[in-house]
């Protein structure tokens, strides 16, 4: 016969019991969950709205150095790379052809020369006779036939030496030709640089008759030209005279100058074949940057900035941070899409003084709202905004420096990743070819 349980320990099992289930359901029960934000500082720092171009580097000043006569190029006297001067000989034509011009130009020349002392003497002996018979003639000594024969002969050799002598002077001219053709055949450098391509080689025939051969290509590298290439697009923001940086795909190092021309037309205007309607237009922007160390070289590419505006030691926010109007609120308060937390639906006015307001006005600022993180609790706030390049903006009225602006809400899909990508942009150069 079982005993009986005593009702002390029954109320003893029951409490136990009704722990147990306590202990089970604080376990289980659904957690309130604190709202988390996604936040950038307000610092300070400089920017920059800029144009992106893509530019290739050229010599500031090159030329193809050919021959003005054919022969075969007896000997090459400079070597790729080779730094020349002025009036330096870089290459040798065989002469052979050209020296014996310039002998047959001076043998026709005494041959010439022979044949006016020639005439000279037939002029005077014509003369003689001319002035005998002109005088007999006065005297009724000799007839009128005889008198005009001496007069045309005599009128005849005074052309004749004239013929003679425009010969010799047309023989000199050749012969003045077929000097120079001898001083062609030695190739000379019109300009000091640098020997940046040797186009026809020792040992091989040029001929000059159909098209001017090419023997090398003669550039000055100590100043590169940089033709940057702006998107019709981006054209009408730029201007001669505007700062611009580069950096190369070798050298991170960014290169300062100032924009220098503006080409008024594409390089498809110089195309026959018309450019179709929906291909890309680019105009070409030129300026010069020093390369007394010669690492900058022909062909490279440049990611150029041309700069728009700049300023320095500004306070700085995210451009993401930025909106219109605050979040979609009711009468009083403004719920959060995921949370039970309600946000102040009226934001904090800002006063703008005189100056502020003519900028405003003037276009060179704008109002905006952001919501700032005060004691873990989100405050809208108007902000005035001056320069903005779509990743970071100025505020020039609003927060102050050290503020925690909210970017997103942590369990915002599209928040994952909006810190980072906003700080790999401020930090990172935008890829070559943008």
């Amino acid at each position: 016969m079982l005993k009986k349980i005593k009702p002390i320990r029954l109320v003893i099992v029951l409490a136990i019991i009704a722990a147990l289930c306590f202990f089970i359901w604080q376990s289980f029960k659904p957690k309130t969950e604190q709202p988390q934000y996604i936040t950038e500082e307000v610092v300070r720092g400089n920017l920059e709205n800029t144009v992106l171009a893509t530019g290739t580097l050229g010599a500031s000043k090159s030329l193809s150095v050919g021959a003005q006569v054919s022969g075969q190029v007896k000997h090459m006297y400079v070597q790729l790379g080779d730094q020349v001067k002025r009036g330096q000989i870089i290459a040798k034509i065989d002469s052979v052809t050209q020296a014996n011009a310039l002998d047959n130009s001076a043998a026709s020349i005494k041959s010439l020369l022979a044949q006016r002392v020639q005439q000279e003497a037939q002029l005077n002996e014509a003369n003689s006779e001319y002035k005998r018979q002109k005088s007999m003639f006065a005297q009724d000594a000799t007839s009128r036939s005889n008198y005009e024969a001496a007069d045309a002969k005599y009128k005849t050799a005074v052309a004749q030496l004239k013929v003679i002598d425009a010969q010799i002077e047309q023989a000199h001219l050749s012969e003045s030709t077929a000097r120079i053709n001898l001083n062609y055949t030695k190739i000379i450098a019109p300009m000091d640089g640098t020997i940046v391509a040797i186009v026809t080689n020792e040992g091989q025939t040029v001929n000059s008759n159909q098209t001017t051969p090419t023997i090398v290509k003669l550039a000055q590298l100590d100043q590169m030209t940089i033709k940057a290439q702006v998107s019709e697009a981006d054209i009408m923001k730029i201007e001669k005279g505007q700062q611009v940086y580069f950096t190369t795909l070798g050298d991170d190092k960014k290169r300062y100058a100032t924009l220098r021309q503006v080409e008024p037309a594409p390089d498809s205007i110089s195309s026959d074949s018309s450019t179709s309607s929906n291909s890309a237009v680019y105009y070409n922007a030129l300026f010069d940057v020093p390369n007394s160390d010669q690492k900058l070289r022909i062909n490279m590419t440049a990611q150029v900035y041309i700069v728009l505006s700049a300023v320095k030691d500004a306070l700085l926010i995210p451009s993401t941070a930025l909106s219109n109007r605050g979040p979609k609120h009711s009468d009083n308060t403004t719920t959060s899409k995921n949370t039970k937390e309600t946000l102040p639906n009226k934001a904090t006015k800002l006063e703008l003084t005189p100056a502020q307001k003519e900028l405003l006005q003037s276009g060179q600022a704008s109002l905006s709202m952001v919501r700032v993180l005060v004691d873990n609790t989100p405050q809208i706030q108007q902000v005035l905004i001056g320069m903005n390049n779509r990743i970071s903006a100025q505020v020039l009225a609003g927060l102050n420096e050290g503020d925690q602006v909210i970017i997103a809400d942590s369990n915002d899909s599209s928040a994952a990743n909006a810190k980072a990508s906003n700080n790999r942009k401020r930090n990172t150069p935008p890829p070559m070819g943008m």
